[in-house]
């Protein structure tokens, strides 16, 4: 699966350039920062974006960590690990998003 990147964003990056290329700059340096190899920052990513309910963000990072390796059983995991942290409807509702990128849906 490669990731492309939504319509949304293409359309926020056509009217914003140097905004998006700022804020893909600063997601470059974050991550050239520490030891995390880039498939666990997709799945602390992905639960950050669990975390904020955020649809987007979860099928983003989803399709990301897919591209780098993690199966759908390790994603479905990360998302139930937050269970006691940010609850089992968010946990749901992140693994319906989760669900419409593994099955294609």
């Amino acid at each position: 699966m490669t990731t492309n990147p939504s319509s949304k964003y293409l359309k926020i990056k056509e009217r914003h350039p140097d905004f998006v290329e700022t804020v893909e700059a600063l997601g470059k340096a974050v991550k050239a920062s520490g030891p995390i190899d880039e498939k666990t920052a997709q799945l602390i990513q992905l639960a950050g974006a669990a975390a904020i309910r955020s649809e987007g963000a979860v099928h983003s990072h989803a399709k990301r960590a897919i591209d780098m390796g993690a199966d759908k059983e390790t994603i479905r995991h990360a998302l139930i690990l937050l269970t006691s942290t940010i609850g089992f409807p968010n946990v749901v509702a992140a693994m319906c998003w989760v669900d419409d990128i593994i099955d294609g849906n």
